[in-house]
């Protein structure tokens, strides 16, 4: 199989690294953080009237239509960029969820939000019962919640929120309290099993391809940083030490970013090691951003633990997404789970 992305792809990713040099700076990612919500709705509307946001809306509701592999190196770029919106759990998660609810409740699911969430109008949460909150439910307009294997969509209005501690400052975590009813019903039974594993295999192939932006702008501020550092009368970059720890540190998101490439595209053809694909990507993205995390740090020495510094604004979120929806340990066992099953 030869892949490739596309020339409207590449340029797609490309204005919105254009975009992100202007509207998502560390300052205006800082601004973020000191926020209530932790992100800017102004900018997930111009994210919207960009096409970003509703990527993989139909365009019946107002959206791209496109699919994963559109949106994964989106993803990678909104990583690169430090961006706090939640574009994973809203294009990633959310609307491929609302694609797939069955029947009457699923009719009514997807006319009453993807059109709001393709202009910009609304975001999604998604939390699993396994979880001790919820990310990005400050702020959502639309929760999708598992409970007791059953998938429920939730207003806002219909959830209590008590807010809890967040290392990475733009992903708002909160324990969510609601009620479950037939109204919010959205699929059950073995039909959710399905769902849920889908939504499983998304979060780790959309964390994963954030981690990959993240590791690749933390590898590429400690170079920076490695050329302008003297000590000894040279650049701390000419120690052979410090090109190690580097070259190690880039060797892994290079590795990482055609296996996160692969997950997405699988993903997308619905086959049948798709699952697999995911785990594997979010393994080696949750190590290469970990070890990016870490080199940087060594690399900038004790001014990378300032708050002054923007290397903290990555590494929170390095250390933060390396561990949602499963660390590297945790995939690495699935992968090997999967791989047992079949001998």
């Amino acid at each position: 199989m030869h892949f490739a992305f596309d020339e409207h792809q590449l340029e797609f990713r490309a204005q919105l690294r254009a975009f992100a040099e202007k509207e998502c700076t560390p300052a205006t990612v800082r601004e973020a953080w000191a926020s209530p919500l932790g992100w800017s709705r102004t900018r997930w509307a111009a994210l919207a009237e960009m096409g970003v946001v509703g990527i993989t809306v139909p365009e019946e509701h107002g959206g791209m239509g496109l699919g994963l592999v559109d949106l994964v190196l989106l993803l990678e770029e909104a990583g690169r960029a430090g961006m706090p919106e939640p574009l994973v759990e809203t294009a990633a998660l959310g609307v491929p969820v609302l694609l797939d609810a069955p029947g009457v409740q699923g009719d009514a699911l997807r006319g009453r939000w993807l059109a709001p969430v393709a202009d910009g109008g609304a975001a999604v949460a998604v939390g699993m019962s396994s979880m001790p909150a919820v990310p990005g439910a400050i702020g959502a307009d639309l929760l999708l919640l598992e409970r007791d294997g059953d998938l429920h969509a939730v207003p806002a209005a219909g959830v209590a929120l008590t807010p809890r501690p967040a290392l990475d400052g733009s992903r708002r975590l909160a324990q969510v309290e609601w009620e479950p009813s037939p109204g919010t019903l959205v699929v059950s039974g073995f039909e959710a099993e399905g769902v849920l594993a889908g939504i499983e295999d998304r979060a780790a192939m959309g964390v994963g391809a954030v981690l990959v932006g993240v590791a690749d702008r933390l590898v590429t501020m400690a170079a920076r940083y490695a050329q302008e550092r003297v000590q000894f009368g040279k650049p701390i970059g000419s120690f052979q030490a410090v090109k190690h720890h580097l070259a190690d540190a880039l060797v892994r998101v290079e590795f990482a970013r055609p296996v996160v490439y692969r997950a997405a595209w699988s993903l997308s053809e619905g086959e049948p090691d798709a699952r697999l694909h995911s785990s594997m990507a979010k393994a080696m993205a949750s190590e290469a951003a970990t070890v990016a995390a870490r080199t940087a740090l060594q690399v900038h020495g004790a001014i990378g633990y300032t708050w002054e510094h923007d290397l903290h604004l990555w590494m929170k979120r390095a250390w933060a997404l390396a561990a949602a929806w499963g660390d590297a340990a945790a995939h690495r066992a699935r992968v090997l789970e999967i791989l047992l099953a079949r001998s």
